[in-house]
């Protein structure tokens, strides 16, 4: 009897501005609030409304047994709170209901487990905190940023008493296993839920796609390849980004009606239910382990970090930037905090990419820039005024900042080559 457990991540960056060389030292902030209060008010009105309000009314037309799980990001949570709070509550009515659970995350969305344990460990204790404080939940399970997980990562996390953990459930990882069962990490025995990533990508990226041989995709079609399950594995994950609803696949393709019918075609089956991932850790026992020694993340067609670490601008920008969190943190400034912290957020890097492979397209899609080398630019512009405003604060011996961090900030500088 297979379970099915939606999983949507809810993430808007806070997106810095056009930095250029002659701002450097003017105080000007480094976020473009404008621009960033433009997009969420756009998505609100495709994706997050719509979409809130459809999940509320499924899960009361079937009595609560249709459940739903967020992870929700401390940047999406912050630029709803000043522009958007009306979102929030939405969030809050289906917490009410009993049948949605809410993820941890990394509150900046950053890939701060890789770099900094101590970051690490400040930015999910933010975001249980937050949670706790908006939707009255603790959550159980952990989702770290796009869904990177390694072994390592279970034993970070197990500080927080975690039940579970998401991951991808790549080919090359699971060899001839399903992602369909239920596994353990290695080493501490948390559970390890992982993505049926075929069944979720043909709702996230192929449903619309009149190429695509199974076009058009029906929920009654859907069903039947989630009903194909049964036998053969514990759930069928389908994870994906909240924005696939109405966003990524807008409303003309159809999204929102089949998303409607889902529920009733797949109860139909009396031997399957829905589950959150706090559920489906409590109720299946672990079927094997499952070890990635590397990272392993749900983007491209490698799996891998090469989307935010493939490059020498993007390596360089994130050593340059956590190489300064021991001086952040000592000036004890909480906006200078704040704005370090916020940078972190993975899209910076995403937007430096230069990979163009088979998912070019997704690349482009959230590219907020003409070229990688302009993302390049002004941050790299921004990590100097950092610089410049972190000196200001630690006068004296602590100047030497800039010295022991000089050559860093000389090759981040030649830009637009």
């Amino acid at each position: 009897m297979p379970s099915v457990c939606f999983y949507f991540h809810v993430h808007q960056p806070i997106r810095v501005k056009k930095f250029g060389v002659l701002d450097i030292g003017k105080n000007i902030d480094y976020f473009d609030d404008q621009h960033n209060k433009a997009i969420l008010n756009k998505v609100a009105t495709k994706c997050y409304v719509p979409a809130n309000n459809l999940i509320y009314d499924l899960i009361k037309k079937h009595d609560g047994k249709f459940k739903v799980s967020y992870s929700i990001t401390g940047t999406f949570l912050d630029q709803a709170k000043m522009w958007r709070p009306d979102l929030i509550e939405s969030f809050k009515k289906l917490a009410a209901t009993g049948q949605v659970e809410f993820l941890a995350e990394t509150y900046y969305h950053s890939l701060t487990s890789l770099f900094s344990e101590n970051e690490f460990y400040d930015q999910v204790e933010k975001h249980i905190l937050t949670i706790q404080e908006l939707f009255g939940q603790t959550p159980k399970v952990f989702r770290n940023t796009e869904l990177v997980y390694y072994d390592y990562l279970a034993k970070l996390v197990s500080k927080f008493g975690f039940k579970a953990i998401l991951a991808e459930g790549w080919d090359k990882v699971l060899g001839w296993r399903s992602p369909n069962f239920v596994y353990e990490t290695k080493d501490n025995h948390l559970k390890l839920l992982l993505k049926n990533y075929k069944l979720s990508d043909d709702i996230a990226f192929r449903f619309s796609n009149k190429a695509w041989e199974e076009w058009p995709l029906t929920s009654e079609k859907f069903a039947n390849w989630v009903h194909a399950v049964n036998g053969n594995g514990q759930v069928v994950n389908l994870f994906m980004d909240y924005e696939t609803l109405g966003e990524h696949q807008w409303e003309d393709t159809g999204i929102f009606n089949f998303l409607e019918k889902v529920p009733e075609q797949i109860l139909k089956h009396p031997d399957m239910d829905f589950v959150t991932v706090g559920q489906e850790a409590e109720c299946y026992p672990a079927h094997d382990v499952v070890s990635m020694p590397s990272p392993v993340s749900w983007a491209d067609t490698e799996r891998d970090l090469s989307a935010w670490t493939g490059n020498a601008m993007q390596q360089s920008s994130l050593h340059f930037l956590y190489s300064l969190e021991e001086k952040i943190k000592k000036t004890k400034d909480s906006k200078l905090l704040e704005d370090w912290r916020k940078l972190q957020t993975s899209d910076n890097f995403y937007y430096m990419c230069t990979k163009w492979f088979n998912d070019g397209d997704v690349h482009k899609y959230f590219n907020a820039y003409d070229r990688p080398h302009d993302a390049y630019i002004y941050f790299s512009n921004i990590l100097v005024d950092l610089i410049h405003r972190l000196e200001e604060k630690l006068e004296g011996a602590e100047v030497k900042v800039s010295e022991d961090l000089g050559k860093a900030v000389e090759e981040v500088q030649v830009v637009g080559v």
